[in-house]
């Protein structure tokens, strides 16, 4: 380290003299004592400590002692990492400097100086380092940070407990702002001893004021620059204010009848805000309201129409909320003005002439009271008598009186009671009658086709009754045979009678009968009067058979019985021909004596006998009777009704298709009389419940219903049907259509490469199409679906995919899929696997492995191939066959699908024996194949081959290439360039050191380049020799089209180290004099480290190969292993490179102009610049025992390497001087 760093130089110098000075006995005058003592110190955990002790005692040793352990002499204090002496002992400065002080800091100390020939030993006095340790964490109860629910006025008890700490911390609470008093607290031992706890706990009593306000617990500490705080958010429930009622207007509570009267209840204030309720009389009306809760405010809009009851009312609005402890309300009540709703008018208007009329007139209650005034016309009558009386609601009853004498002129005025008041101004009530003043009337007569004339039925006929004169109108009343006219209106009939109203004109009044004519109207006499007057007229109605009868001598009915129906018509004018027919056909008939017919029209008869068949069931016989005066004929039929047992149609479905898991409906056409009384479904020799099932259900016409079916459901269905006239059975077939499922498909399917192979799909479906199977091939890239060079053929439930002379790039998964119309396809995954003899993977010509040959290293060689079956590998060592059971060679084997690996490590490799040419050879039934690999020592890398450009814009150049062998160590590469034309070169290290691309940047526009790329490892560099390492390149100028870099890392001159400072004279003579030594030093040390290195390298390789992961990306996998032979079978996901590195990594450093070569001669030096001294710092790092306090203590090392140096020619306390300063 020394001969790398010219810095230390002089540093050396000073220690080793400064060695020398140490055992030179000290002056006889320097008196022994402390000239600076230690003091009482507190500091805060994690913070430095330093206690001072100042020493007038050369040639002492001093130490330190904690709680009375001591600490040491030396200067690191070894025991105590945190721990060190700081000061110059030459001045006697030993001050016990600690980093990151923590709790077990917290002791007494003295500063001891030992017994020497200048004196005895001395003690100072005891001080104590004190260390605070600050709360972490505060625990309030409630939990910090929620929101806690709080009535207001009620007291609530909150804790708050701290975390360990050192001294106690004090714990305060703050509500809304202000420091609570009432706070107990207690101070409790904590967790680790010297720790405490402080637990507080305050009384709160929270106000309305206090509502969405911090509760606050701060701990404060010496140990703390700023208290800690936890706090919870208050909620404080409180009761809302008393509810307004906002009225409208400035009359308070008066309102009129009929006003939709709005009322707004406003209640502030509250947590949670009011609950509004508007009560009438105590009792609810509308209990809706809204909130505003930014302002807490609460309304309640009350919408009502006034009536006249409501006069009295109370209305009041009611607040509260869940922490009220009474209810508030406000109130207000109701002054209602309402009219009379009615005025009635008793006694009758209606009365003979020259006679009195006595009417009363009465108002409903209204408030205020009303008048009443009597009218006639246009004029004002007197009342005989008016009264007051009292009405609901609080309002008044008006009665009024009248009586007067009727004349023949008042006939048809208008008789008025009007109702008034001053309340009701703009409104005026009335009642009102029409005078009627009776008087007789005079001549009648009536207008209508005359006597004699026939009319046809159905004809409409007009008689007009006649009237002059009368009061009131002459009540025309028209008679039928002496029976007085009305207006029948029978439901869904047409009106035959149409009585027209009185009608008048002047004093001619009339009254209209308008008939359709009809049997009952022939020879009938129409009579209209009128008092004492009347008059009469008769019609001749000429009609059709009133109503034709069949009569049948037998109701039940079954084949082969006979049956007589008789024909009847009732009532014609003028007589009818009767006639038989069935269903269109014409029957033979016997006429039979008419009798007696109503409205003196006349009647016939004729009768029919039939014999009677199923067939005949439903069957009309039809009985015409036809009029050829009226050229009309009426009909009448008799349905047949045959009993007779069920008989299936011929359009009964015999087979029905289902799809599965779908619905099925299996018909019945059955014909019978009665209808069957049960229909029985059997399915294999199970009757089917009638009252159905989880699955089927039997309909009410006999159709059974399944649903879910199953393809177990196909087959025959025997149905059985019944009446009480007989059975009968039908079979009907079910045929259940399902989904195809793959049942054969043999998974893998083998095949050698070139020969022919079938994938069978068997499937199980219904049904079975022709062109239902297809095959697919699975795979990432497009063309690996193409199946044009294979063979496609299906019969019945198998289909085939046939390859015909098999390639390799035909392995991979097919997919069956299978579509017969029933959802969802079937679809089936094969794997085809193509068996071919092993191909073993050669990287490179020759690959190597590097180890040191020094018997303590271990190194792998790997060996993959591919390949169907699986491969097994052998091993020969320079062509003689590897005895795996040498416990030096372990075999690792690994397969995953086609891919297969062996690992073979080398232990206590040696350079002797093992540095060999290796070769693996991969063999299965179909062939072998095999590869050398040869282990070399560690060296340098290779060059990196393939250098070229990869992109560029006028300020950088992207390169890549393939790294060459590593030598067996971590490998980093370095670029050089060169702008030509310009003096020097420039370096730029490749970051990651494992990376393979690089962007090179701060170069410039239109500027040619050299560029060559370096790689090292640990022992030097690949060089410049190899032409696939360096290219040249010209960067285009900033018109080109090329992108200018993100960023720019611009190339400056390094700066030049510093020139040595100036030493002191004494320096200067002791560097003279130990000048010729220093060769002799650097030669030991570098000799010491390149040791070191090589057991580093050993230990790293051997490392290295335990840790070795293979990748695989198959699905199959294997281990196996077996003990005698230390071989073994494993699957992984990964396969190693074929060489082994030490990985590293160092920061990218700015590009450096290149230095002058040194001198030759100076070989230490050279060695110094190509291989970095950090590069050795890291391998001896990583040898390092576990455990080891430092390079001091390691004993065995420092006694050679003192034995080395005495053989130079120095002093033993020299050389431990220069072992000592050289480690520091």
């Amino acid at each position: 380290m020394a001969l790398r760093t010219p810095g230390r130089v002089p540093l050396l110098l000073l220690g080793l003299l400064t060695t020398g000075l140490a055992h030179l006995p000290p002056p006889a005058s320097t008196p022994r004592g402390f000239w600076a003592l230690p003091e009482n110190l507190t500091v805060v955990e994690g913070a430095t400590a330093e206690l001072r002790c100042g020493v007038s005692a050369p040639g002492s040793a001093v130490q330190w002692a904690k709680d009375g352990l001591l600490l040491g002499p030396d200067p690191r204090i070894p025991s105590f990492p945190r721990y060190r002496l700081e000061g110059d002992p030459d001045r006697g400065e030993f001050h016990l400097h600690i980093e990151a002080c923590d709790l077990s800091d917290d002791a007494e100390y003295e500063c001891q100086v030992g017994r020497s020939e200048t004196g005895p030993e001395l003690v100072s006095p005891r001080v104590i380092l004190t260390i605070l340790v600050p709360p972490k964490v505060l625990q309030l109860t409630p939990e910090a940070g929620s929101t806690v629910t709080w009535v207001a006025g009620q007291e609530y008890v909150v804790s708050c407990v701290s975390g360990d700490a050192k001294p106690a911390p004090d714990i305060t609470f703050i509500q809304s702002g202000q420091t609570i008093s009432d706070i107990s607290a207690n101070v409790n031992v904590g967790s680790q001893e010297k720790l405490f706890t402080t637990e507080a706990t305050a009384r709160v009593t929270p106000q309305s004021s206090d509502n969405g306000k911090l509760l606050v617990c701060e701990g404060s500490s010496p140990a703390l620059d700023t208290p800690i705080r936890v706090s919870v958010t208050m909620n404080v429930l409180f009761p809302p204010g008393p509810p307004v009622i906002e009225w409208p207007g400035l009359d308070e509570g008066h309102v009129r009848a009929g006003q939709s009267l709005e009322l707004l209840c406003v209640s502030r204030g509250g947590n949670p805000p009011a609950t509004l309720q508007w009560l009438k009389n105590g009792q609810p009306m509308s209990t809706a309201w809204g909130t505003e809760h930014a302002e807490a405010v609460a309304r309640s809009m009350l919408v009502m129409i006034v009536r006249p009851e409501d006069h009295g009312a109370r209305l009041s609005c009611e607040a509260h909320n869940s922490v009220s402890t009474g209810i508030q309300e406000r109130g207000v009540t109701l002054q209602v003005t309402f009219p009379p709703s009615a005025i009635t008018i008793l006694g009758s208007a209606s009365q003979s002439e020259n006679k009195n009329v006595t009417l009363s007139c009465i108002t409903k209650s209204s408030r205020p009271r009303v008048l009443l005034r009597w009218w006639l016309g246009w004029r004002q009558l007197l009342p005989t008598e008016d009264m007051v009386m009292d009405g609901l609601h609080g309002g008044h009853i008006s009665m009024s009186n009248l009586t007067f004498l009727v004349r023949r002129e008042d006939n048809g005025l208008t008789l008025t009671c009007e109702a008034f008041s001053e309340a009701f101004t703009k409104e005026t009530f009335k009642k009102s009658l029409i005078l009627n003043v009776k008087y007789p009337a005079q001549k009648l007569w009536i207008e209508g086709p005359p006597e004699g004339q026939r009319l046809r039925a159905g004809t409409r006929v007009r008689l007009v009754c006649l009237a002059i004169g009368g009061n009131p109108d002459p009540s025309l009343t028209w008679f039928k045979d002496s029976r007085a006219v009305t207006e029948p209106r029978p439901p869904q009939e047409p009106r035959r009678v149409q009585l027209g109203s009185l009608e008048k004109s002047g004093s001619t009044f009339s009254r209209e009968l308008v008939l359709i004519t009809g049997p009952s109207d022939n020879q009938a006499k129409f009579t209209c009067k009128a008092g004492q007057l009347s008059a009469s007229t008769q019609l001749v109605v000429q009609f059709p058979p009133t109503n034709v009868t069949i009569l049948a001598n037998a109701s039940a009915l079954r084949p082969g019985d006979a049956l007589n129906l008789t024909c009847v018509s009732v009532s014609s004018n003028p007589p009818v021909n009767l006639s038989w027919d069935k269903e269109g056909e014409r029957l033979e008939s016997v006429a039979i004596p008419p009798r007696s017919a109503p409205f003196k029209g006349s009647a016939a008869a004729r009768s029919v006998l039939l014999r009677m068949s199923s067939r005949d069931h439903g069957h009309r016989v039809t009985c015409r009777a036809h009029s050829t005066e009226l050229r009309e004929t009426m009909s009448a039929f008799y349905r047949l009704n045959v009993l007779y047992p069920p008989e299936f149609l011929g359009e009964q479905v015999l087979v029905v298709t289902a799809v599965e898991q779908g619905e099925a409906l299996l018909p019945v056409s059955v014909s019978a009389n009665p209808a069957p009384e049960a229909f029985n479904w059997t399915f294999r020799g199970y009757r089917l419940s009638p009252a159905g099932g989880p699955r089927h259900r039997i309909l009410s016409g006999g159709a059974l219903q399944l649903w879910n079916v199953t393809r177990a459901d196909d087959g025959l269905y025997q149905l059985h049907c019944q009446n009480s006239e007989g059975t009968a059975e039908a079979l009907v077939r079910l045929d259940v259509h399902y989904a195809p499922t793959i049942r054969v498909l043999q998974d893998p399917t083998e095949v050698n490469i070139g020969g022919s192979v079938d994938i069978v799909c068997t499937v199980d479906a219904n049904p079975i199409l022709p062109g239902m199977f297809n095959w697919e091939r699975l795979g990432e890239e497009e063309e690996d679906h193409s199946l044009d060079d294979m063979e496609k053929m299906s019969k019945g439930s198998t289909g085939r995919l046939r390859i015909h002379h098999a390639k390799l790039d035909q392995a991979g998964a097919y997919q069956c899929i299978v579509d017969n119309g029933v959802a969802p396809p079937a679809r089936g995954l094969v794997r085809l696997v193509v068996r071919f003899a092993p191909q073993v993977e050669h990287p490179t010509p020759l690959t190597k492995v590097a180890a040191a040959g020094d018997s303590t290293s271990s190194a792998t060689l790997h060996c993959r191939a591919r390949g169907v079956p699986n491969i097994v590998f052998t091993w020969t060592k320079n062509g003689v066959a590897l005895d795996l059971q040498d416990p030096r060679y372990t075999e690792h084997t690994y397969h995953q699908g086609m891919v297969h690996s062996s690992l073979l490590t080398i232990a206590n490799v040696s350079a002797a024996q093992d540095y060999a040419l290796f070769t693996c050879t991969a063999t299965n039934p179909l062939g072998s194949d095999r590869t050398n690999i040869q282990l070399v020592s560690i060296s340098r890398p290779d060059p990196p081959t393939g250098l070229k450009v990869m992109s560029m814009t006028p300020y950088s150049v992207g390169l890549e290439w393939k790294p060459g062998f590593d030598g067996g160590l971590p490998q980093r590469f370095q670029i050089r360039y060169e702008a030509l034309g310009t003096p020097g070169f420039l370096y730029m290290d490749v970051l990651p050191p494992q990376a393979t691309t690089f962007t090179l940047t701060g170069l410039q526009p239109s500027t040619r380049y050299r560029v060559w790329l370096l790689a090292s490892n640990a022992l030097g560099d690949s060089g410049l020799m190899d032409k696939g390492s360096q290219i040249s390149v010209t960067t285009p100028g900033l018109d080109q089209p090329s992108g200018q870099p993100d960023y720019q890392l611009p190339t400056e001159q390094p700066t030049r180290p510093s020139g040595l400072p100036l030493m002191p004279v004494l320096f200067a003579v002791g560097g003279l004099l130990l000048l010729s030594n220093i060769s002799c030093v650097g030669g030991f040390l570098w000799q010491r480290r390149l040791r070191r290195l090589a057991e580093g390298i050993s230990e790293k390789t051997e490392a290295g190969s335990e840790e070795d992961r293979v990748r695989n990306e198959y699905e199959d996998s294997q281990w196996t292993g077996g003990q005698d032979t230390q071989s073994s079978m494993v699957s992984t996901t990964d396969v190693e490179p074929y060489y082994h590195s030490m990985k590293d990594f160092s920061p990218q450093l700015p590009p450096t102009l290149e230095e002058v070569s040194y001198p030759r001669g100076l070989t230490h030096l050279e060695e110094d610049m190509a291989f970095p001294g950090h590069l050795y710092d890291e391998v001896e790092k990583l040898n390092a025992p576990s455990g080891a306090w430092g390079p001091l203590y390691d004993e065995v090392p420092m006694q050679s390497e003192v034995s080395d140096l005495v053989a130079c020619g120095y002093s033993r306390i020299q050389v431990l001087s220069i072992v000592f300063l050289c480690y520091l």
